[in-house]
């Protein structure tokens, strides 16, 4: 359960910075008539799908923790799982890209969408021109501010992904630990269903016993 929370927090966080890096960056260096940027897209649009199957993976493993018997929620969490542990994987790999290109051309293809014919050798540096529709002093530090979080939590997202489909493969008898593991887990869920049924018949019982204190004799 602890996993699928926290793979529904990291799913939230990085879905929106990638809203924010498509605000704030991209929709100045997307140009269709350039080539030069569709790396930044393509990392940005895996990183937003990473988040949106990070939030439904940790749907299905909160499911799966409370629904231990239910096989059909095991191939579920199976699937989901290892297709966001790949693309969350793929998802840090592309942003690491984004960042080292950005960092090793001191951030000048993230301004190749200026029409300036002057561009300066470094992003940070401002263009005594009108002709750029953005401010591109801070496009680079911007950049770099929202890719370094979102490739750590793509990672940590991978790594969680991957330990939710080593459950689903353990709870379904496959692996050397399956059958310790699902004993465990049932004799948990066992003394948990115990521990409620008899709160619950405490709380009966003094429902009873104040309704026969309180009728008349």
């Amino acid at each position: 359960m602890r996993s699928g929370i926290t793979l529904i927090i990291l799913g939230h966080l990085n879905f929106i910075l990638g809203a924010i890096v498509h605000g704030t960056v991209l929709r100045h260096v997307a140009n269709p008539e350039r080539t030069v940027t569709s790396e930044y897209t393509t990392a940005n649009v895996i990183s937003v799908g990473s988040g949106l199957l990070s939030i439904t993976a940790g749907i299905v493993a909160i499911l799966v923790s409370q629904n231990l018997l239910k096989a059909a929620l095991h191939w579920a969490l199976l699937c989901v799982s290892l297709l966001n542990c790949l693309l969350s994987a793929a998802c840090s790999v592309g942003l690491a890209l984004a960042v080292s290109l950005t960092v090793a051309s001191r951030g000048h293809r993230l301004i190749v969408g200026c029409n300036s014919s002057a561009l300066p050798a470094d992003a940070r540096a401002a263009i005594a021109t009108n002709d750029c529709p953005f401010n591109t002093t801070r496009i680079y530090d911007t950049a770099l501010a929202l890719w370094f979080p979102s490739m750590v939590m793509a990672a940590v997202e991978a790594v969680l992904s991957g330990r939710c489909c080593v459950v689903s493969l353990i709870l379904r008898g496959i692996g050397p630990c399956a059958d310790t593991y699902i004993r465990q887990q049932l004799e948990e869920e066992m003394a948990t269903k115990e521990v409620a049924s008899e709160d619950r018949h405490k709380q009966e019982l003094c429902q009873l016993l104040a309704v026969a204190d309180g009728a008349p004799a």
